[in-house]
């Protein structure tokens, strides 16, 4: 993400002591001799090639979904496997109230039926290689802001020459090793991608937030997809009622045969962001700053969405892929900051550190690419706290969070196109898309009103613009007050109204708050970027120095939403002294729907009940146990954006699905710690059940055709 956004990314950093044989997030273009070693000795079966290079590749299989999630493709017809709450915005989307596919589930019996899915992608990795070399010559001496602009120059020519050879490809440059090292990856895109199947609801997200982050669980988290294409190419085509099911190479065999007790194990997927290389500094920051503002301002926005979503099904359509979402990075932080406290990993961190210190003292000859001043970095970090705490306040409070702020902010920053005479700025005008079917407006105003009153209770004076002093002698401290008055004043909301560069576009007072807030932010980080980029210089170096100290030892790089493998081995874990056991039954799935009554996470439909109940599970059943098997752990290191990873045996056959990591291992972004980090698959025989006998879905299984 640009640094010139409104909305900077945390820094990224990995690791923290030594890492462990099947830790880690390993690219497979250079996967470690020493690894695959590895793999073949806990029992994977395959060539090394068909991880990686091979036509028939398992990871030619695999699909970044839609930026944020990961998938397989399953079929030669390019049906895909992801996870439910990686499908979740485009099955709510479709949802309408007269057709509500989120609460009962959807199958398209025939490819005219399977639903266009407006935004989604799916993208193919075809290549990676290392551009460290080229990069370096490239950036020698520039700052942060001019390294920035060289990379996606040196992207965009990279692009530009790809698609001289196939017009449907495109390049991306990206920092690994904290920008120790850059690799160019070269990807293909499909732009239509349309819904086939879904489960409803109440089952894709069985056990809600109560089992959000925990074990046992019993969540058939699955969605079918299928990737479109052009039909005379088969390659990427925007949407067509012309196109056709688009012809993969090869796709991953679907196995029945499913899994024991320490079996291999290995997920391929996109993770999206992990700190294990990240200081003991940077690690207290994370816990005291980031985490405990995302769960206090959450726990308000979270409190104001269901009130207003228990009303009326329609707000709940508005809201609810909005609400999952900011939930589910709720508990997050709650789990990270607990096990971060409970395992003493700031202690721990600081003792590694002091050990890298050691060797660096003990150098005879000093190499500045290593030379961390720990000291500077603690210094810097204590500098950069006040204007972090009012970053995260600000993202948090008024970020994509109010339609009035949102539109506000689009129009301070431009971003909307102007509209009218492209020769007259005068008759120039910005009107916003009516997308009032999207947004509540009594939910908006309280909203509007509860974030402006918790920002200013916890941030200081300083940080607070005039609108509150405004609000302080106009409306008495009511904020309720003034979000009446700021509604019923503005022209924000009012649909088709146009916005013309002159002094009742300036007067508006919704968009003075957005000028107010905007200018508050750049003033923010008008001093905290040169801090950033000192503490990412600082991390850097000690990212290099750890490297480097454990020379003899493979180090993998922070995750960046590229392409990683991680391996291990089918278990469970000790939970208060007892064995977790390391899957989930039909039966303890039908204990937690008769708490339905009870409890709204565990309330399903009659039908799914009655098919539980009936323990008809056939072909479906473990081979072993006899047990319709659900759920199942692996040690497999996973983090946010592997949802709906292919998880492989030893032979490079599907057997699940990842989505989720267990509650005693939430600090796994900071620390893999393998005692306790688990990754949580939904059964791929618990998947082709379902489509089976409720969705009756006989063609899709046809296709698939699991073995």
């Amino acid at each position: 993400m640009k640094k010139s956004t409104l909305l900077i990314a945390g820094l990224l950093a990995l690791g923290s002591t030594s890492m462990h044989a099947d830790e880690g997030m390993w690219t497979l273009y250079n996967l470690p001799d020493a690894v695959y070693e590895q793999m073949v000795a806990e029992g994977f079966q395959l060539p090394r090639n068909m991880l990686y290079g091979a036509p028939n590749a398992i990871s030619n299989s695999v699909i970044n979904f839609s930026g944020f999630c990961s998938g397989v493709v399953v079929s030669p017809n390019g049906l895909v496997f992801t996870n439910h709450h990686c499908g979740f915005s485009a099955i709510n989307a479709l949802s309408t109230v007269e057709h509500d596919y989120m609460k009962d589930g959807f199958y398209a019996k025939s490819y005219a039926e399977e639903l266009p899915s407006k935004d989604l992608f799916v993208s193919f990795m075809k290549k990676q290689e290392d551009i460290t070399p080229r990069v370096n010559k490239l950036i020698a001496g520039k700052n942060a802001e001019q390294t920035e602009a060289i990379i996606d120059s040196l992207t965009n020519h990279l692009t530009d020459s790809i698609k001289t050879i196939d017009k449907t490809l495109h390049i991306s440059v990206d920092a690994f090793y904290e920008g120790n090292k850059y690799y160019a990856t070269t990807y293909q895109d499909f732009q239509d991608v349309r819904l086939v199947f879904t489960v409803p609801k109440s089952m894709g997200k069985f056990g809600g937030e109560t089992d959000n982050w925990m074990w046992p669980r019993q969540t058939s988290d699955f969605s079918v997809f299928r990737i479109y294409a052009d039909p005379k190419t088969n390659g990427p085509a925007a949407y067509s009622k012309d196109n056709v099911p688009y012809k993969p190479a090869n796709w991953a065999p679907v196995s029945l045969e499913g899994y024991k007790d320490k079996d291999f194990a290995m997920t391929i997927g996109y993770p999206g962001s992990t700190n294990r290389y990240l200081s003991s500094f940077g690690i207290q920051q994370r816990r005291d700053i980031e985490n405990t503002v995302q769960v206090q301002v959450r726990d308000i926005k979270l409190a104001i969405m269901k009130k207003y979503m228990d009303k009326n099904e329609k707000t709940r359509l508005q809201y609810e892929n909005k609400y999952v979402t900011s939930a589910n990075y709720w508990k997050n932080s709650i789990g990270m900051n607990k096990c971060i406290d409970s395992i003493g990993l700031i202690r721990q961190k600081a003792e590694y550190e002091a050990k890298i210190q050691r060797w660096l003292d003990e150098k005879t000859v000093k190499d500045p690419t290593v030379n961390v001043d720990l000291k500077k970095l603690s210094n810097l970090y204590k500098e950069s706290a006040e204007p972090a705490l009012v970053q995260a306040y600000w993202n948090e409070s008024f970020w994509k969070v109010s339609e009035l702020i949102q539109r506000a902010f689009d129009i301070t920053r431009g971003a909307i196109e102007p509209q009218g005479p492209k020769d007259d700025e005068s008759a120039q005008y910005v009107q916003f898309k009516d997308n009032s079917s999207d947004w509540n407006l009594a939910l908006d105003k309280e909203m509007t009103a509860a974030m402006l009153k918790n920002y200013a209770e916890h941030v200081p004076a300083a940080y607070r613009p005039e609108v509150f002093n405004v609000i302080k002698t106009k409306f008495g401290n009511n904020y309720k007050k003034y979000t009446d008055w700021l509604y019923a004043n503005s022209k924000l909301l009012v649909k088709d109204h146009k916005f013309y560069n002159d002094e009742n576009t300036l007067n508006d007072p919704g968009i003075q708050l957005g000028v107010e807030l905007v200018m508050l932010y750049q003033q923010v980080m008008t001093n905290y970027v040169s801090k950033i980029e000192a503490i990412e210089q600082e991390e850097k170096k000690l990212c290099e120095a750890k490297v480097q100290m454990e020379m003899d030892m493979p180090h993998y790089s922070d995750a960046n939403f590229t392409m990683r493998m991680s391996y291990g081995q089918v278990g469970g874990y000790m939970i208060g002294g007892f064995d977790s056991n390391y899957y989930t039954t039909a039966e303890s799935l039908v204990e937690k729907m008769k708490l339905g009554k009870k409890l709204e996470d565990y309330k399903v439909e009659p039908i799914m009940m009655d098919l539980m109940s009936a323990k008809d599970f056939g072909r479906y059943a473990d081979k072993t146990t006899g047990k319709m098997q659900l759920c199942f752990l692996t040690n497999n290191d996973i983090t946010g954006g592997n949802s709906g990873s292919p998880m492989f045996d030893g032979k490079g056959r599907l057997i699940g699905l990842a989505f989720d990591g267990n509650w005693d291992s939430l600090s796994s972004d900071i620390n893999f710690d393998r005692k306790l980090a688990r990754c949580i698959g939904v059964d791929i025989r618990f998947v082709l059940y379902l489509m089976d006998k409720w969705g009756h879905a006989d063609r899709l299984l046809k296709e698939i055709n699991p073995q």
